[in-house]
């Protein structure tokens, strides 16, 4: 891969395999340097490949994103065997039009007074590097993974490590 170049087929492969996980580790960093990872209701990519996230203003990564806006999404599928990493820049967004547009019903869980409460606020992460793991998910594969290590003391041969440049 050349560095700057945007991995179009990669990128595609990524998203792919983030869509359907509703749940991901959104990590920021502390005042002190030191890392901080909570659960995160993830919403589909939008159309520039941009994940956002409902959060409330102020809160603790609000903090952290304004003092530094590096940061990380960690996305596991251990059904099917997918792990995705996408480091990239967060920023606040309070514009209601943007809130609109990716509400959905479920987010009342965390805003009872829904869309129009005046805490809520979005975090748009742009991705600019992504890294995935696409492993064989059978059973059977698994089983055979197994046996083969037990066997001749050699494991089997993992799945895709693929690095991406979202840029």
């Amino acid at each position: 891969m050349h560095h700057g170049q945007h991995d179009k087929e990669g990128a595609q492969k990524l998203y792919e395999l983030v869509k359907d996980v509703q749940i991901c580790m959104f990590t920021t960093v502390e005042d002190d340097g030191s890392l901080r990872s909570r659960p995160m209701h993830n919403q589909t990519a939008d159309e520039h490949g941009d994940f956002w996230f409902f959060t409330k203003v102020p809160s603790g990564k609000t903090s952290e994103i304004r003092k530094d806006q590096q940061v990380n999404l960690a996305f596991s599928n251990p059904s099917k065997q997918d792990y995705v990493s996408v480091s990239g820049t967060a920023e606040i967004i309070r514009d209601r039009a943007a809130i609109d547009k990716h509400w959905s019903e479920p987010m009342r869980t965390w805003f009872p007074k829904g869309k129009d409460d005046p805490s809520i606020g979005l975090i748009r992460v742009r991705p600019t590097f992504g890294e995935y793991w696409d492993s064989p998910s059978s059973t059977m594969l698994h089983i055979y993974g197994y046996v083969k290590a037990v066997v001749t003391g050699t494991p089997p041969k993992g799945g895709d490590d693929v690095k991406v440049n979202l840029k």
